[in-house]
């Protein structure tokens, strides 16, 4: 377990590295907040951060504030020797796990560090199951196009902006949806997806934004909508091209408002969740036909993401072919077969219409109906197999 300590007085680095070094844990130091920042940024496994509010240049709290950007999940005990109340519940609500103050007490310091490392536990553990739940999987390629999306997806997470995610059938969109939630800072609360495509219109606005008791003749009690679930969290509206355009200008007060309507209600509900959107679609041409708003696209447009087809990014096939190779041996409890080159390299020559979902498929099929190992042939077989 490994723990930063911020504090520009040496002999209060030196008092709590002993302390800690002797509990067993592993200590580095930094002396001020921009030092704090790059050790932060360079040490992904850090578990906690002791960080002094009075510094030089950079205070104790514009550091938190920074280091929530980079690693939101990274538990700060803020320590200062001129505690007031006020100060404490600026760092709680800033984001600050616990707060001690000058001179430290031992056993206030053992107990902050097991309690906040207790919870750093306990977040990287929801994670997992989360992502076992969700069956949330990595973003495999090593392609300009991926790196792009990888590095948009970083920069865009932590902050609050609506994304408009775009690209045909099959791409992973929703991944790249998830991924923004999970690295962004309310990856603990609800991530809620609505599939535009899939709701019938006249059922569209109460799946959103729920309905009271009554107002319709299979409405026998009263329904929390999809906005009211991601309360705090995300909402994830794929296919939105396809949403009416009833429904289309709710949202827009939505976005406009922070308020939402159930249907049948009069009441106006307040809502704080984070937009992502996605399309298969031209929104634009879209917008051209009168079937979706131009308000709202540019709404919804804050950053746009596109996910190329896997036709244009065929440098990423021998890193999925491995990858679900793997996932699908593990799930099936079955040995793991060899694929060639030259098996890898018909699979870049099919067209791959339904993308990544559809390449999945297929090297599911192979290792079902194949020997030990995927050959060239095999690929010219039963990856497209004749309807």
């Amino acid at each position: 377990m490994n723990i930063l300590i911020v504090d520009d007085e040496k002999s209060i680095c030196r008092a709590l590295m002993e302390i800690l070094e002797y509990e067993g844990y592993g200590v580095l130091l930094a002396e001020n907040g921009k030092q704090a920042l790059s050790v932060i940024k360079e040490n992904a496994n850090l578990d906690l951060v002791f960080c002094d509010i009075k510094m030089e240049g950079m205070d104790g709290i514009e550091v938190l504030e920074k280091s929530q950007e980079i690693n939101g999940d990274l538990p700060f005990v803020m320590i200062s020797g001129h505690a007031d109340i006020e100060t404490a519940v600026e760092c709680i609500k800033k984001g600050a796990y616990d707060f001690l103050e000058k001179p430290l007490d031992l056993n206030r310091i053992l107990i902050a560090v097991r309690n906040a490392t207790d919870k750093t536990a306990l977040l990287k553990e929801t994670k997992k199951l989360r992502k076992k739940i969700f069956k949330t999987s990595d973003i495999i390629g090593e392609s300009p196009a991926i790196k792009k999306i990888k590095e948009m997806i970083d920069k865009v997470a932590p902050t609050e902006a609506r994304v408009l995610i775009t690209g045909s059938n099959g791409t992973g969109k929703e991944l790249v949806a998830r991924w923004l939630h999970d690295k962004s800072l309310r990856a603990s609360a609800p991530f809620v997806e609505v599939n535009c495509a899939a709701i019938p219109s006249e059922l569209i606005e109460s799946e959103l934004f729920g309905h009271e008791k009554g107002s319709f003749t299979s409405a026998i009690k009263q329904h929390k909508g999809k906005f009211e679930q991601a309360e705090s969290g995300t909402i994830f509206l794929d296919e939105i091209g396809d949403m009416s355009l009833s429904a289309q200008a709710k949202v827009l007060r939505v976005l406009q408002e922070n308020k939402i309507s159930r249907v049948g209600g009069d009441k106006s509900i307040d809502v704080n969740v984070r937009i992502f959107a996605a399309t298969n679609k031209n929104l634009p041409e879209e917008i051209a036909k009168g079937n979706f708003r131009e308000d709202l696209y540019h709404r919804l447009s804050v950053i746009i993401i596109n996910v190329p087809p896997l036709s244009e990014r065929t440098e990423d096939i021998p890193l999925l072919a491995n990858y679900f190779t793997d996932l699908i041996c593990s799930e099936q409890n079955s040995p793991k077969p060899e694929i060639d080159n030259e098996a890898i390299a018909e699979l870049k020559k099919l067209p791959w219409t339904g993308n990544v979902r559809e390449f999945r498929n297929v090297i599911e099929r192979l290792i079902i109906l194949c020997n030990k190992k995927i050959t060239a042939n095999d690929v010219k077989l039963f990856a497209m197999p004749l309807i």
